[in-house]
């Protein structure tokens, strides 16, 4: 169940997972290599994302990394 902060919808790691349909330790991967920043922490200590801004870096991570061919390296010294 999204949380709505400040007018923005924020989302579990699980969720933002589903709605991208990629694993949740692909969400995991991308925040501990710097790619996605997480916007907050639930009172359970739980990583929100902002579910519009994640799912737009997402796409962009996507294509640099399968249509471009770009490693993990490069596309953080892109974004």
């Amino acid at each position: 169940m999204p949380i709505v902060l400040k007018g923005r919808q924020l989302v579990k790691i699980g969720e933002l997972a589903k709605m991208f349909s990629v694993l949740p330790s692909t969400i995991n991967f991308y925040t501990r290599e710097g790619l996605l920043p997480e916007d907050g922490r639930s009172q359970g200590g739980y990583r929100l994302y902002d579910a519009k801004k994640a799912l737009n870096k997402l796409r962009k991570i996507e294509g640099l990394q399968r249509k471009k061919r770009f490693t993990i390296d490069e596309i953080r010294k892109l974004l």
